[in-house]
């Protein structure tokens, strides 16, 4: 469905083959892999095969996201994890916001070996209830970092919205069936989650491995913004314990 819509540049699925140990990366609502793409570059430079997908209607149109369900999106993260589990032993998954919904809602049901999570969602965002229009305004990614860029949308279907708000509902009704090792990233200063869902993840799931960082510099798209090196440090330094 997406031909007539294509693809921004700078927004396309990457891929980098490693080892034996694959990292499955996952953007956030309305946005793209270009979000991630710092963190996957050094994951693939320590040695991992690392795969960020490009979930379905994002990265080219608003009008394209509109067409798709929170069952494409879990289909998207489902066709990357087959694509590392063909070259991998261990597979690892770090995801950002509704990537870390995704993350987490995969975690429950595949033998992930861990997750990490930076500013995951398990709760809908204040600013996504109770839209009247078809689409919302964005106001722009959420980064303090004055000088970085993210690629996103300018305006969010409410359709949109509304299967966000069906795939965290199923999320946070699974966390409870998590057990592997779970890293929790969250920015002290967040204007679109709260640091109250980063509780949640780490009272509800049932891992004995599980831990939440404070980001003290950075707001929602943290791995763009002035943490992003400590998260690369402290994600690599758990996989490297994980395994």
């Amino acid at each position: 469905m997406s031909e007539q819509y294509p693809i921004i540049k700078g927004a396309e699925s990457f891929y980098f083959k490693g080892g034996r140990a694959g990292v499955l990366i996952i953007h956030g609502f309305t946005g793209s892999p270009q979000a991630m793409y710092p963190i996957g570059k050094a994951f693939a430079d320590a040695g991992y095969t690392v795969c960020g997908p490009r979930l379905k209607g994002h990265g080219t149109a608003p009008e394209d996201l509109e067409k798709y369900t929170y069952q494409d999106w879990i289909n998207s993260v489902q066709e990357a994890y087959s694509w590392l589990e063909e070259r991998c032993d261990n597979i690892f998954m770090l995801g950002l916001s509704m990537g870390g919904a995704l993350t987490l809602y995969t975690a429950a049901k595949y033998p992930l070996f861990g997750i990490i999570t930076v500013n995951a969602a398990v709760a809908l965002p204040e600013m996504y209830k109770n839209p009247k229009e078809r689409f919302i305004p964005d106001d722009g990614p959420d980064i303090k970092k004055e000088d970085a860029m993210e690629i996103t949308y300018e305006k969010i279907p409410v359709k949109s919205i509304k299967e966000l708000e069906s795939l965290i509902k199923e999320t946070k009704e699974n966390l409870k069936n998590i057990t592997c090792p779970v890293l929790i990233f969250s920015s002290e200063e967040d204007h679109v989650v709260s640091s109250d869902n980063a509780q949640m993840i780490l009272e509800e799931v049932s891992s004995e491995r599980k831990e939440i960082v404070a980001l003290k510099d950075s707001y929602h798209v943290a791995t763009l913004d002035n943490d992003q090196d400590l998260i690369i440090k402290k994600s690599l330094h758990a996989l490297q314990s994980w395994i």
